[in-house]
């Protein structure tokens, strides 16, 4: 069986105001041409088409559109996608029924009295498990184990099977996501890879950002990372994962295929801080006809002047990138000052680093428990919200 395995598209996502809509379109039809050229039995969404869970018409018109080309460019293909944490899993299950005229499965939330509905078997090629995002406490127990015993006991050919989840994994690399621990990323606490059962060849994971293995001693648990990148923190490589599993209990060959990006996150200077005269010579000195957006990194003793924003937007009237914010980092000193944020700066903040800054301010320990705590409260609100 050879998969595709992407993940946490993010459409409708906006960066500092900028729409994305003409990079996510570009994104896309780089995913037709891979279908096109590698011909995978599977196309594996592993969630967060989204980036909230209540995109626009525009937004879900562009990723229906894409699904039909998708499809088109290899109508044999099955493709399987789940909610993540972004979307609103009731959106997906709507039209579950004629999505599958073109063999599209939307898998978006998880009933305990009907678990076979995630268990889709491809003719002659293998079984695909599709878990979608649910919060920790609503998780029926064992559900991971139970599904995989039941893909097992009708697997009497020996055929691969893969499962997917959108979730956390314990050992995770999680670099490019504010606020991550080892215990949650994104406000959804970590599982151990041994509370996900045995059984699968290939664990195909959402969620994180960077495309990483998680180590299991088979090489066969990965999150194949979001193909465009939603923050400046995410200077790594994007790209779709190319899965081949001959048989049941074999070792998958994997091969990464770079989504080349058609607006990149650029910060300035590229690694550490500057000074803001440096910074606008370096922003200056940005090549006219190259299309990206900027951040810059800015080390200050007190205050930027009240016109550093203008003075940037200025610097980039004549050229095609697009100016972003300013990341201005204090000179460290012995007494801890406030950090003092513009409108635009705190509407980027998580609201966990507002919980965590104002805890700082009163003089209490945000530890481990109260960002646990914060988190499932925080969770709950997102589940009203995609109700």
């Amino acid at each position: 069986m050879k998969i595709l395995h992407t993940s946490d598209w993010h459409l409708g996502h906006t960066l500092y105001n900028f729409d994305r809509t003409e990079e996510q379109i570009v994104m896309l039809l780089q995913m037709v041409n891979i279908v096109k050229q590698e011909k995978p039995d599977v196309f594996l969404l592993c969630g967060d088409v989204y980036h909230t869970p209540q995109p626009s018409a525009a937004v879900q018109t562009m990723f229906t559109n894409a699904l039909v080309e998708i499809h088109k460019a290899n109508p044999e293909m099955a493709i399987i996608i789940t909610a993540g944490n972004h979307d609103s899993g009731t959106k997906h299950d709507i039209f579950r029924t004629p999505w599958k005229a073109l063999k599209v499965y939307t898998i978006g939330s998880i009933d305990a009295n009907q678990k076979e509905d995630m268990i889709i078997e491809v003719p002659e090629k293998g079984y695909v498990i599709a878990i979608p995002y649910v919060n920790e406490r609503n998780m029926p127990k064992g559900l991971f184990q139970d599904l995989l015993d039941i893909v097992e006991a009708r697997n009497v050919d020996n055929l691969p099977v893969v499962m997917t989840a959108h979730t956390t994994v314990r050992g995770c690399d999680f670099v490019g996501h504010k606020n991550a621990s080892e215990y949650a990323v994104g406000g959804i606490d970590s599982y151990n890879l041994d509370d996900m059962g045995t059984g699968y060849d290939y664990l195909a994971l959402g969620h994180i950002h960077h495309g990483q293995f998680i180590h299991s001693g088979k090489h066969n648990v990965r999150y194949c990372g979001t193909p465009i990148p939603i923050s400046f923190d995410e200077n790594y490589k994007h790209s779709v994962s190319i899965v081949e599993i001959t048989e049941h209990r074999e070792k998958p060959i994997v091969q990464e295929i770079e989504i080349n990006p058609h607006r990149p996150l650029v910060t300035l200077p590229i690694e550490g801080v500057a000074t803001w005269e440096d910074a606008k010579e370096l922003l200056a000195n940005y090549p006219n006809d190259i299309e990206a957006y900027i951040r810059l990194n800015v080390e200050v003793d007190d205050f930027l002047p009240v016109e550093a924003n203008a003075e940037a937007l200025m610097i980039c009237e004549d050229k095609k990138c697009r100016f972003c914010v300013i990341n201005s980092q204090r000179l460290k000193k012995n007494h801890r000052e406030a950090k003092v944020m513009s409108v635009q700066e705190f509407k980027t903040e998580e609201p966990i680093e507002i919980a965590e800054r104002y805890a700082e301010d009163l003089g209490i320990e945000f530890d481990n428990d109260m960002k646990e705590l914060f988190n499932e409260t925080l969770s709950a609100l997102k589940d009203e919200e995609r109700m």
